[in-house]
């Protein structure tokens, strides 16, 4: 054993809870005390968390969650929607209160050495699965520009994605139409002709991952895309959150989001 590091990477975990807050009107944040599972854990991966408040109630089936924040020295944390079950019994934990998580699960993002610039796009509480990505961009030099979609200024959460990483944010919003994807297309054309980002990299909206999509096709430039979806078990056994997406020679296979993703190609993964 290297490290401490287990043979197999997963681990079923009871860890206590360091901090629990409201986010905004709809979102909250967890943070764990876990500093070797979060030292381990790499962007883009998630872990399946036991929905259960700190009296025990909640829904049977755990809930798959991105990791928001992640690292050597920092806790693990989780950025939630609050909106079912799940979330609901996570978001009345408290500081002191026991949380089981499975994980981590899953392939995450990619940063090559060689990259100086890159570009997000998210949209709603996507920006918790791109947010470590911002701070391991600038960990290794790589300046980020994140467009940020949100209803309107209040669900932004700005601060919580970019953290200290110094990411360029670059919002739009429903409330005053900048989100509509004609002019997300504008503002995505103009930023690839004054500045071209080496990769782009998305999630959180069908609509703005296939505009981006197609850009990134058009322009030749790479990209990655962590895909959503409802899972039973996290670990690949129950086939439950299959989908289709390109192989390396253009044919579609059925693959789990679990086992080999959440992150795929971005050229390569098809719209839900």
């Amino acid at each position: 054993m290297d490290g401490g590091v287990p043979p197999f990477p997963v681990e079923e975990r009871s860890l206590r809870v360091t901090e629990s807050a409201a986010v905004g009107r709809r979102y909250h944040r967890l943070l764990l005390d876990a500093p070797d599972l979060s030292a381990r854990a790499r962007p883009g991966q998630f872990f399946h968390l036991l929905c259960r408040d700190g009296a025990g109630n909640g829904p049977y089936l755990r809930r798959p969650m991105s990791i928001w924040r992640c690292g050597p020295g920092q806790p693990l944390g989780f950025l939630l929607h609050v909106k079912g079950r799940g979330t609901t019994a996570l978001a009345a934990l408290r500081a002191g209160d026991a949380l089981s998580v499975v994980g981590p699960l899953g392939h995450g993002f990619t940063l090559h050495p060689d990259w100086r610039r890159v570009l997000v796009v998210a949209r709603g509480v996507g920006l918790a699965t791109l947010a470590p990505l911002a701070t391991a961009a600038a960990a290794q030099g790589i300046a980020m520009e994140a467009v940020l979609s949100a209803r309107d200024p209040a669900d932004l959460m700005a601060a919580e994605f970019g953290g200290g990483s110094g990411a360029a944010i670059l919002p739009v919003f429903d409330s005053d139409g900048t989100s509509e994807v004609q002019r997300v297309e504008l503002l995505l054309r103009a930023r690839f002709a004054e500045a071209r980002p080496d990769a782009v990299f998305t999630c959180g909206s069908n609509r703005l991952f296939l505009l981006l999509q197609r850009l990134a096709a058009e322009h030749g430039i790479p990209g990655q895309v962590a895909l959503e979806q409802q899972m039973g078990c996290g670990l690949g056994m129950c086939f439950c959150c299959v989908r289709q997406v390109r192989d390396a020679t253009g044919e579609v296979a059925n693959l789990r989001v679990c086992a080999e993703g959440p992150v795929f190609d971005l050229q390569a993964a098809l719209a839900w």
